[in-house]
């Protein structure tokens, strides 16, 4: 299987989730998708974090448009909110959750995650939708998300270092 087949096969049956209403009609799916992008200076690795619209630690993720694979939105969204240009790794994994939106009622939310190389571009916050970005060390990068990232992105934050080589506790 080449690279990526999984993944539009698992894109096939998302759009067909997407456009349909769930059961009794008040259910809809949003696919969201992002990463943990990091980088090498001098042998050092260093870790991307944003700060969001609301002042939290987080992670640069956005809504899947029509025609895209959950892959080049992650990326999209990596390039319109930090200015970095990255290629994907590995899938780290998803978050599951649903909210409540005015209009379209309990909306159930899937966002998908990749560890993600930076390979080009110039760190620029994209002040329309969050507050800043900046790199870290790994560890720092954890002790930040631990005190003042969403909860949900501590085991996306700790799967990424992982797959990076280190390991942190995620419960402490």
């Amino acid at each position: 299987m080449e690279p990526g087949q999984g993944c539009k096969r698992v894109l096939a049956l998302h759009k067909s989730v997407v456009s349909k209403k769930r059961e009794g009609g008040t259910q809809m799916k949003e696919i969201s998708a992002g990463g943990v992008v990091f980088r090498k200076v001098g042998g050092e690795l260093q870790v991307q974090l944003i700060q969001d619209r609301y002042g939290k630690i987080s992670l640069p993720k956005g809504k899947m448009e029509p025609g895209e694979t959950i892959e080049q939105t992650a990326l999209r969204e990596i390039v319109e909110e930090t200015g970095m240009e990255g290629v994907i790794v590995s899938p780290i994994d998803q978050i599951k959750y649903k909210y409540n939106h005015e209009s379209k009622g309990l909306v159930d939310k899937e966002v998908h995650y990749y560890l993600v190389e930076a390979v080009g571009g110039k760190l620029q916050a994209q002040v329309e939708e969050i507050r800043g970005v900046e790199w870290f060390e790994p560890m720092e990068a954890w002790r930040r998300q631990k005190q003042s990232g969403y909860n949900n992105n501590d085991r996306i934050l700790a799967g990424a270092l992982r797959l990076l080589g280190l390991n942190v506790q995620n419960g402490g």
